[in-house]
Parts: C-alpha cells; sequence; structure tokens
C-alpha cells in the first residue's frame, strides 16, 4: 500500500473547504436572503436557517471565516492522512 502525503491532503482538504465557503458567499449573494433561505434548508434536509442567516457579513469576519475554514479542513485532511497512514504501519 502506498502512504498518503499528509501535508498534501491537508492542502487539498483546506481548499475544498474554501472553495466550499466561497461557494456559499456566492450563493448569499446572488441569491439574496429569501433565496438562501430556500437554497439551505433544501440542501440541509428541511433544516430551518430562516433565524441563523446573516446578510450583513462585515468583510474582516468573512476574512477570519475564510482562514478559520481552510484551517479546519487542513487539520481534518491532515488527520485522515495521518489515521490512514497509522494504519498501513499496523497491519505490516
Amino acid at each position: 500500500m502506498h502512504r498518503l502525503n499528509v501535508k498534501k491532503l491537508g492542502f487539498a482538504f483546506g481548499l475544498t473547504g474554501t472553495i466550499i465557503y466561497l461557494g456559499c458567499m456566492i450563493v448569499m449573494a446572488t441569491a439574496g436572503r429569501e433565496g438562501s433561505i430556500i437554497f439551505f434548508n433544501s440542501l440541509l434536509h428541511g433544516l430551518d436557517t430562516s433565524n441563523i442567516i446573516r446578510m450583513d457579513i462585515p468583510l474582516l469576519e468573512v476574512l477570519m471565516g475564510i482562514v478559520q475554514t481552510f484551517i479546519l479542513w487542513w487539520l481534518i485532511g491532515a488527520s485522515i492522512g495521518a489515521f490512514y497512514n497509522a494504519q498501513i504501519k499496523i497491519k505490516k
């Protein structure tokens, strides 16, 4: 079996999470509040998001959200890679 590069996998997860975050921003910017509520309610199997969607998010909060999302998903990807690699060592 081949070992995963933990840093690369973490980076791939981080970029993927960041792209999803940016996609949410585009939905909110183009669909407006009501369209965003409809979109996210259907995406989340009918969970009512009308009370938690904010449309007036400051730029600094958006930038911090992008950075935090990247870091969180990088850690998730790196953890998956590390667990996978540890599992390979055990089987040998």
